[in-house]
């Protein structure tokens, strides 16, 4: 039996696919293929972080974090990096803690 997935895989995947007596076919992409692959994986998580339950949705968002890192890698950055500019902005912009939606603006 043949089971067709072609989406990124974690590292460790081929070797736990080979110890359950199976054969995984896999090659090395390059870094624009990586990239996009990283990016399809990252919308991927995102819809699962949003069908997941609590402890499902914790693993998911950490998912979800680890593609974010290897992204910032691609852009020579790090996950430290993001943080940091995520911190910056939440002192000059705010953050998300009020809940505020806004509706609308008028202008003059």
């Amino acid at each position: 039996m043949e089971q067709i997935y072609n989406k990124l895989v974690r590292d460790k995947i081929p070797n736990i696919i080979k110890s359950n007596g199976e054969v995984p076919i896999t090659h090395i992409l390059n870094d624009d293929e990586y990239k996009k692959e990283l990016e399809k994986k990252l919308f991927e998580e995102y819809q699962e972080v949003l069908n997941a339950t609590k402890k499902d949705r914790l693993e998911e968002l950490a998912d979800m974090l680890e593609i974010i890192k290897y992204l910032a890698k691609l852009e020579n950055s790090s996950l430290e990096e993001i943080i940091a500019i995520a911190k910056d902005k939440s002192i000059k912009k705010g953050a998300f803690e009020d809940k505020i939606f806004l509706e609308k603006v008028f202008t003059e």
